[in-house]
């Protein structure tokens, strides 16, 4: 099976080390001081987490143009797409349990793709996100799915630089930070060129600032896409 044929049957791909090693003090660096208290936001954030506003650093918009990142991405939503937002976010200790749930396409399946970049190493014991492999397509006749089911999720477990990729129908959940240690993230959507109008009624209530005339073009017979757990 192919990188491509596994990143389509599964619904996301975990690219390890994906960010330069260099460029980490400064990403936690800009995530600590885009700190805002829930207050702070168009809409307030929910208990349990630390959220940063960063859209307008130069660094963590250069994460967002990795082209192994982008060739990813390019795949899954498979049309013209651009870059819609991009956020920080931290479990506090005891904090940042989610329920297993969609984030659901707007227009047609797979229209959004959605990033996680790992600041900081990330495991069971400060809040790793859960996925459930191949859920984002149910087979015709499947029963829904039951959310309080956890039976098939699995938490992934890596290091500082890695990134996770995966089509906004994925089951996915954030976990509990059992230890407090930090589990500093970004987490970063990609919209179907489509979508750009629906993306502009609603950018101010999610903080956005950034520009997002940018378009990016799907990357064919790219060699880089890389897929695991």
């Amino acid at each position: 099976m192919t990188n491509r044929q596994h990143l389509h049957r599964e619904g996301y791909a975990l690219l390890r080390q994906a960010v330069p090693s260099g460029w980490l003090d400064e990403l936690r660096s800009a995530f600590d001081a885009g700190v805002k208290a829930s207050e702070q936001w168009p809409v307030p954030r929910g208990p349990g987490w630390r959220h940063a506003l960063l859209d307008h650093e130069p660094r963590i918009q250069a994460v967002c143009r990795l082209p192994q990142l982008l060739a990813v991405v390019g795949e899954l939503i498979g049309e013209r797409f651009f870059l819609a937002q991009v956020e920080g976010r931290e479990p506090l200790a005891d904090g940042g349990h989610q329920q297993l749930h969609r984030d659901l396409s707007m227009q047609r399946p797979g229209d959004i793709a959605n990033v996680m970049v790992y600041f900081d190493d990330y495991g069971p014991d400060n809040g790793a996100t859960r996925i459930v492999p191949g859920s984002h397509r149910p087979k015709p006749g499947e029963p829904p799915f039951d959310f309080n089911d956890e039976s098939r999720s699995v938490q992934l477990a890596g290091a500082a630089g890695d990134i996770l990729v995966f089509d906004v129908d994925l089951v996915h959940a954030g976990s509990r930070n059992l230890t407090g240690r930090r589990r500093r993230s970004i987490l970063i959507s990609y919209f179907a060129e489509a979508l750009y109008e629906s993306h502009l009624q609603t950018r101010n209530l999610r903080g956005i600032r950034m520009d997002a005339s940018e378009r990016f073009e799907p990357m064919d017979g790219s060699d880089s896409l890389t897929s695991g757990a």
